[in-house]
This record gives C-alpha cells, structure tokens and sequence, in this order.
C-alpha cells in the first residue's frame, strides 16, 4: 500500500506542472496587466513597478522563476495587496474556508447516504419517490440562487440567523453558508447511493446471501454497505474540492473572509501572483483527495490490491 502510494504521488507530479503551466500562460496570453487600471501612475513608474516583479521578462524567464519560488514553498508577493504575500492570504482564508467545506460535507453525508439507503432499500415507494424529488430540486437549483433565498427567509424575514459576517466557532454564523453548500451534495450523494445500492442488491452474492435465510438488516451490513459505497468514494474526491470551488460564490453572498474571496479579488484585479496561489492549492488538494479516494478502494473492495 504504501509503495503504491509513493508511486501515486509521484504519477501526480506532471499533472500538477501541467496545470500550473496551463494556468500560468494563460493569465499572461490574456490582454492587460496588473498595474493596467493606475492610470495615475507615470509611465517610469508603471515600468519600475514592471521591473520590480519580473513582469518586464520574457514569460519563459518568468515562469521559470516562478516554478523556482513554488519548489521552495514560496508563492510571491501579491501585486495589488502590497502588505501581503499570496501564502499569508491563503493562510488567513483557509480556515474559514476549511470549516465551512468540512461542515457541510460532514451534514452532506449524514444526510445524503441515509436518505439514499432508504430509498433504495423501499424502490418505488413513497420514501424513494420523496427522496428523489428531494434530490432532484437541490440538483436543479444552483447554490446562487439557494444563498440569497436563505438569507432573505431565515437572516432578513425571521431574523434568525446573520446573513453576513464571520465569527469564529459560531455555529450561527455558519449555518446558512453550510447549509446552502450541503444541499447540492445531498442530493447527489442520495441519487448515487439509490443507484448503487439498488445494482449491488441484484448481485448473485446478495441472492445467495438471503438464500442463507441471512435477515436484510445483516445483509446491508456484512455484505452490500461496502460495495455500494464504492462510486460514493469515487464521487466524494472531486466533490470534496468542489465544495472549496463552489464556496467562492457563496463566501462572495454572505461575506465571508475565506480564500474565495480573494481567488474572486485575485482574478478581477488581474493580480498573477494570487490567481496562480489559488490554482495551486486547488490543484493540489484535487489531486490529493483524487489519491485518498484510490486509497479508500482497497478498504471497500477486498478484490482490488494495491501491490
């Protein structure tokens, strides 16, 4: 296992080169610069400030001083947050982020795999079909949309809960953003755990299993979970890092201080340095969860080895 491991994370390696070399020209193929909008400044200015960044470079010379500040752990200055480097961005967003991701795939799964086990289990009963037509809205309706409508029912009519602002380890102050990432993830995680079950319990070991007089609760247990969580696995990965993507609107409507907003800020003001900080930490924890998901195989399927 861990021999597999190591080869995985060094398989990932070109990958994530590949992505930062994507990303990295891209931002310079596209027209204007950083300091673009100064128009205050004085064109010996404008070109000290390029000179002062490298930006003055060739994008080749450039990109390879940037792969050499990344080796090292180093992701530059930000251009426009003069008082900051990109890391120490990241580092004052991240946990903000990081609680509301962890918050709502906690309550996505508690949710999700429940609701989908018994719809599974009872096919074409009343609970599968409300179960699905649950699904089906937090499908259709995109977190865009579900933000404002929450805070404008539970923040500005009832005045229960804040509609904006951050307070560390309130539990008030999370609950619409978490609430609002979950539900998309809910309602997938119930489709495909529906689904597999329901593919897994047409399987001849699942026959010969209630052939053995074996009770359906015991069934579920000792010889179906497993199985049917295999492409929940798979889907968790991407979903995972999706709830860190898909927080940058939702941090933007409830104004929350997390890296979202600054990959937002990064982006409009043309600030390189802080774009590329953020396609790395994404690209990076794609990847990585992308590998504990292959991880997570071997535990669910004793068929599959690693070797």
């Amino acid at each position: 296992m861990l021999g597999y491991a190591l080869r995985r994370l060094f398989g990932v390696v070109p990958t994530f080169l590949l992505i930062v070399a994507a990303a990295f020209f891209l931002m310079r193929a596209a027209p204007g610069g950083p300091f673009d909008d100064e128009r205050t400044l004085p064109p010996e200015i404008e070109a000290n400030l390029q000179a002062a960044y490298g930006l003055d470079q060739p994008v080749p010379v450039q990109f390879a001083r940037y792969l050499g500040g990344l080796v090292r752990g180093d992701l530059g200055p930000s251009y426009r947050m003069k008082d900051f480097t990109v890391a120490e961005l990241i580092g004052r967003g991240l946990p903000v982020t990081l609680s509301i991701g962890a918050a709502a795939l906690a309550l996505a799964l508690l949710l999700g795999i429940p609701l989908g086990l018994a719809a599974g289990l009872r096919q074409n009963g009343w609970a599968d079909h409300a179960a699905m037509s649950v699904a089906l809205a937090g499908i259709a309706i995109p977190n865009f949309v579900v933000a404002p409508v929450l805070a404008l029912v539970f923040g500005l009519q009832l005045g229960w809960l804040p509609v904006a602002g951050w307070e560390p380890g309130s539990l008030r102050h999370m609950a619409l953003p978490v609430i609002t990432l979950a539900l998309p993830l809910v309602a997938y995680l119930a489709r495909l755990t529906r689904g597999s079950l329901l593919e897994v319990l047409q399987s001849p070991f699942i026959r010969t299993a209630r052939a053995k007089g074996l009770a359906p609760g015991v069934i579920l247990r000792r010889h179906a979970l497993k199985p049917t969580l295999l492409p929940v696995v798979s889907f968790l990965g991407p979903a995972a890092a999706g709830l860190l993507t898909g927080s940058l609107v939702v941090e933007q409507v409830f104004g929350l201080p997390g890296v979202g907003r600054y990959f937002v800020q990064g982006a409009i003001n043309r600030d390189y340095t802080l774009v590329m900080g953020m396609v790395v930490f994404y690209a990076a924890l794609i990847l990585l969860l992308n590998l504990a998901v292959d991880l997570a195989y071997g535990w669910l399927d004793p068929r599959i080895r690693h070797d």
